[in-house]
């Protein structure tokens, strides 16, 4: 199936969160955090929202960190995607 977002959104893949502290003590699943990097795998065209020029400054591919809550959980073919704002995105890793 393919995905293309509308607008300013972006679809995201959350990459996995690390299973042992720095320490050494692996945590169970309920102890996780939930991760807030993530890998862009769809970008909307932009464009004009609420009245304002968007203009997309994420490429698909691009690790970015997210804001903790942001967005929408979908899950296309067994695979869990977010589909969140351009706005929720914090920063772009590299």
């Amino acid at each position: 199936m393919n995905i293309k977002p509308l607008a300013d959104r972006v679809m995201v893949k959350m990459l996995e969160a690390e299973e042992t502290t720095k320490s050494g003590i692996v945590l169970p699943g309920s102890a996780k955090e939930k991760p807030q990097v993530a890998e862009i795998v769809a970008v909307g065209p932009g464009g004009i929202v609420d009245g304002k020029d968007v203009i997309m400054e994420v490429e698909v591919g691009d690790h970015v960190l997210i804001s903790k809550y942001a967005g929408t959980e979908v899950k296309i073919d067994n695979v869990e995607y977010t589909i969140l704002r351009q706005s929720d995105i914090l920063a772009i890793v590299e």
